[in-house]
């Protein structure tokens, strides 16, 4: 059957709402800390405390489809199955309907809507062991659905049973897996080989506790469905950036590359990456609780996408901002506008971000890639004449963590960038050394905050209290910029939840100027500027313009600290290497603190 992504996604909903069930709608894409995880990685996920027991307010039959990101193995994406991110079509039972109702439901879905042969369905399910029993019950009721006997395989805990590892008291049960030929396996497919999972119905019908498992009063179904794989399977594709989800955005980069993607097997890798990671990048930055590219966190994952995609698009020979752009309006428009409005709506909001972070990296790479350059032949030319002085030498084939560590540092490179680089000369990268390296830099900043804590207003020690001090000398600078030229900091305290700032202003500054000080602030972590230290003679600081806050008393060699042009202040420091790591700067409240002087609490988020 020929189906599109749109309809995949109503007729999942449409037959689940004629069952009864609420669509609860998506939720965001990056978690909230509740469940351990950066991004929502499966359509279960956000229903987790209510798979625990907790009363759902929409009632005991749910259905959605759900976005996920998953980036465990993104150097894997550039072949036809893998993606960062894909959507998971769901319905649950929150102790309603059990067995039963599932497994016919399932087949009237596969059979009757998707028009699969039902005679060709294969299921698995649990065999049992010394916790739990063999899944006889849903065995008999596929049997009655018409599946053959010789069609149903037992397979171990490995393989059809759900529990969260680690946990004690938890929901957990054996699954049902559902299977069907691939389109090339003939007449007489063999299981598994010619078979592929088109998704599975769990059923949680025990409780985890430290002696075994016990039945559960109230037991609950959880069904997963893959929309991206269930749309190629249908379509009788196996290439999953050959659907609808993908099309769109591959023509545009054939078109700006002026290469075919069926004929060039390097054209085709680098336009598959560039398509997924621009796709997740437009997902993660317009959802709901959208990032931006940082150094930390969900950003740092996000900046890692986006380079690699920039990257890519160098090797396909075209202008990376434009063509992420291009391929990102296909995905705004044609794709998911309608399934997330969302993005309709941050439409440039998104391609403001993808030109800024290409821009900013384009800056950078170049410099970085000759520093590549240099290490790759540093390496060479030791090989060769130690080769010539040893014929039984063993040629080196590591990147030291020291140079790693500098492409991070100076240049903005990723780690996982300059593996990925050096993958492709035949060489790796000493990880070791690189988390060593970049240690003895965070040593050294503590260090430099136990000297510089008193003129910092600094209460603790760590990694968060230096970045709240590096962004108090971009406040300062935003401060002068926006206000007057003649501000200065007057004080501050920082701890590691927030940051206070005094300076001097005669008056009350106004809604405006918050937003524009705020706004800048935020603008200059985005361009994630390098933080330079150097040691200069105090006049030598002044010529460069470097400015002192607190009046202080300084000897005839003083450290100084510039962020670009944007900011030069002398001051003990510590800070962070880059603006990126701050994440996002939001005033919370300005207001008086005595006479002239004008007082910014502030958090990083």
């Amino acid at each position: 059957m020929n189906i599109t992504s749109k309809q995949l996604r109503e007729r999942w909903l449409t037959f689940y709402e004629g069952k009864g069930h609420v669509n609860v709608g998506a939720v965001s894409l990056i978690g909230d800390g509740s469940t351990g995880v950066m991004f929502n990685v499966a359509g279960m996920q956000p229903l987790m405390p209510y798979l625990l027991g907790k009363p759902h307010p929409l009632g005991k039959r749910l259905c959605n489809v759900q976005g996920c990101v998953r980036t465990v193995d993104i150097e894997s994406v550039g072949d036809e199955s893998h993606f960062t991110f894909f959507e998971m079509m769901g319905n649950w039972s929150l102790g309603d309907y059990f067995k039963r109702e599932k497994t016919a439901w399932t087949y009237e879905l596969l059979t009757q809507v998707f028009g699969l042969d039902g005679k060709k369905l294969c299921s698995t399910v649990f065999e049992g062991n010394e916790s739990a029993p063999r899944d006889e019950e849903t065995a008999a009721l596929l049997q009655g659905l018409g599946i053959a006997p010789d069609h149903i395989f037992y397979l171990p805990k490995s393989d059809n049973w759900w529990e969260l590892e680690g946990t004690v008291g938890t929901p957990c049960g054996p699954d049902n897996e559902w299977f069907y030929p691939i389109h090339a396996a003939g007449d007489a497919p063999v299981f598994p080989d010619d078979y592929v999972e088109i998704g599975n119905d769990v059923y949680m019908q025990y409780r985890k506790t430290e002696g075994g498992y016990v039945p559960l009063e109230n037991k609950n179904v959880d069904t997963g469905f893959g929309l991206d794989r269930m749309l190629l399977f249908l379509n009788g594709l196996t290439d999953g950036y050959k659907t609808d989800l993908f099309s769109g955005a591959i023509a545009v980069l054939e078109r700006l590359t002026q290469k075919r993607y069926d004929e060039d097997p390097a054209a085709r890798k680098a336009m598959r990456i560039v398509a997924d990671h621009t796709r997740t990048t437009v997902m993660l930055i317009g959802d709901q609780r959208g990032i931006v590219p940082s150094n930390t966190g969900a950003g740092y994952i996000l900046r890692r996408l986006m380079r690699r995609a920039i990257r890519y698009c160098r090797q396909l020979g075209v202008e990376p901002a434009a063509t992420m752009c291009a391929a990102a309006e296909v995905f705004i428009g044609e794709v998911y506008g309608e399934a997330y409005p969302l993005l309709v709506e941050k439409r440039e909001y998104i391609l403001d971000e993808i030109k800024k972070e290409a821009e900013r990296f384009e800056a950078m790479l170049e410099k970085g890639m000759a520093e590549f350059e240099k290490c790759v032949g540093g390496i060479a030319r030791k090989n060769a004449f130690m080769a010539q002085k040893d014929p039984s030498y063993v040629a080196e084939t590591v990147i030291g963590g020291k140079q790693a560590f500098r492409l991070y540092d100076t240049y903005g490179f990723p780690l996982e960038l300059t593996q990925e680089l050096a993958a492709e000369r035949g060489l790796s990268v000493d990880a070791a050394g690189f988390d060593a390296a970049f240690k003895e830099h965070q040593e050294k900043s503590r260090g430099d905050l136990h000297a510089g804590e008193a003129k910092g207003g600094l209460e603790s020690h760590s990694q968060q209290a230096v970045r709240y001090h590096t962004a108090t000398h971009l406040l300062n600078a935003a401060l002068k910029q926006v206000l007057s030229p003649d501000v200065n900091q007057k004080g501050s305290n920082i701890t590691d939840e927030r940051m206070r700032f005094d300076f001097n202003f005669p008056r009350a500054m106004t809604p405006e100027e918050v937003q524009a000080v705020e706004a800048l602030v935020n603008r200059k972590i985005e361009e994630d500027i390098p933080v330079v230290y150097r040691e200069m003679s105090l006049d030598e600081a002044r010529k460069e313009h470097f400015v002192g806050v607190f009046d202080a008393k300084y000897g005839d060699m003083v450290k100084t600290y510039s962020i670009g042009e944007f900011s030069k202040e002398m001051c003990g420091g510590p800070h962070v290497a880059h603006t990126g790591e701050l994440g996002r700067f939001k005033i919370v409240k300005e207001q008086s603190s005595s006479a002239g002087i004008r007082r910014i609490k502030a958090i990083l988020e």
